[in-house]
């Protein structure tokens, strides 16, 4: 049964106290995971945070283990490691973000997330971010009028100039092509 937070409870937290571990776990409501007080994760928004007594009662309540801390008492599987950070990534394609943001909002570390997420999906976090917004682009070039500086910026790339020769290098043509050979199909094909 989960419980609010304590004083004491979040004391722990924010010192990574050894200490309490067994005695609680805490799950954020936004990451969907639960993690040990000794967890060197980020200090979650408190107002996030639900405390279970047990490892057992966050997972009945719909909470992940932690890659970090393997609150579970085991390490997550990569390949749901892996979706977690695909989440993560689609969900925020548009910010911007480092390798090291995206290992902590998926509970660990930057170099085992960078080889276990190439390993499994054949690109890098970042290629796969690129592909998202690409991807968006697309849909923007073909459903709206949007100048492409202005597309540009939706997706999360800040230089227009970058944003083409991004969109170049992945479709074999420009922006202003695509919608252009679009335009005459009438229908989005996906590649």
């Amino acid at each position: 049964m989960a419980s609010k937070i304590t004083a004491e409870q979040r004391k722990a937290i924010m010192g990574n106290d050894k200490a309490y571990d067994g005695q609680f776990f805490y799950a954020v409501k936004t990451t969907k995971i639960f993690c040990r007080p000794s967890c060197k994760s980020r200090v979650p928004n408190f107002d996030n945070v639900k405390i279970f007594r047990t490892a057992e009662e966050a997972l009945q309540a719909g909470y992940r283990s932690c890659k970090r801390c393997k609150s579970g008492g085991s390490s997550l599987p990569d390949e749901e490691w892996v979706m977690q950070a695909e989440a993560y990534i689609e969900e925020n394609y548009a910010l911007s973000f480092t390798l090291s943001d995206l290992a902590e909002a998926c509970h660990g570390s930057p170099y085992h997330l960078h080889r276990v997420f190439k390993g499994l999906k054949g690109l890098t976090p970042l290629a796969y971010q690129q592909q998202i917004r690409m991807e968006k682009a697309k849909v923007y070039l073909i459903e709206t009028d949007l100048p492409v500086k202005e597309i540009a910026g939706l997706v999360g790339v800040s230089n227009p100039a970058r944003f083409i020769t991004l969109f170049k290098e992945k479709n074999n043509q420009t922006p202003r092509q695509f919608r252009k050979e679009s335009a005459g199909r009438g229908v989005y094909n996906e590649k």
